[in-house]
């Protein structure tokens, strides 16, 4: 019985401590992201780097924003690829975007447009709608490893417009002018279907 209770009573001290570490981290976040709205970079990075560093995607994000930018610490392309990568694998919609557009134009990374669509398809896919209305771009140019396709284009921009980026409704437009009413009710019920699958 006492061996029990000395057991019992470890395991709630460990998830105490937890728990603990759990609020702070949560709390050194929010105080970073909040730093970085305000531009107070300095407190920002504080903040964030520990937790980026023991593998907080958004902190990792902000960070590749930061680098990226160099808002707040030096302009570093690879430092910024690096912790966008390390975001992106952890399916940050945001982070993959970024990773995609710096493949697509050779920043901070080689140059390739594989690896740029691979980025933009995974965030796409996740509902991110940035990526969706570049994705959609990529198909109605034609760009890089990507066919031209305006039924896929009208269904990425759709969704884009779904999710609230708006600017995507003008290119949706513009691209149903050259589509038979086929190709559009297929694109609309792609958009549809792939919806009512993540809904």
């Amino acid at each position: 019985m006492d061996s029990a209770i000395k057991k019992n009573s470890f395991n709630l001290a460990c998830a105490m401590i937890l728990l603990a570490c759990s609020a702070g981290a949560q709390a050194g976040l929010q105080e970073g992201v909040s730093a970085y709205k305000k531009g107070n970079f300095s407190v920002a990075l504080k903040e964030l780097t520990p937790l980026a560093e023991s593998g907080d995607a958004k902190a990792q994000n902000i960070l590749g924003e930061m680098h990226n930018s160099g808002i707040g610490v030096p302009h570093d392309p690879v430092k910024a690829a690096s912790w966008y990568r390390k975001a992106a694998e952890q399916g940050n919609g945001s982070a993959q975007t970024s990773l995609g557009v710096m493949y697509e134009r050779g920043i901070g990374v080689p140059q390739d447009d594989k690896e740029a669509a691979a980025w933009f398809h995974k965030a796409a896919e996740r509902g991110y709608a940035e990526a969706q209305y570049i994705l959609g771009g990529m198909y109605k140019r034609g760009q890089g490893t990507i066919k031209a396709d305006l039924v896929q284009a009208h269904k990425w921009f759709n969704l884009a417009v779904a999710s609230g980026f708006d600017i995507a409704q003008d290119d949706m437009e513009e691209i149903e002018a050259k589509m038979s009413r086929k190709q559009i009710k297929k694109a609309r019920l792609m958009a549809k279907e792939w919806l009512a699958k993540r809904r």
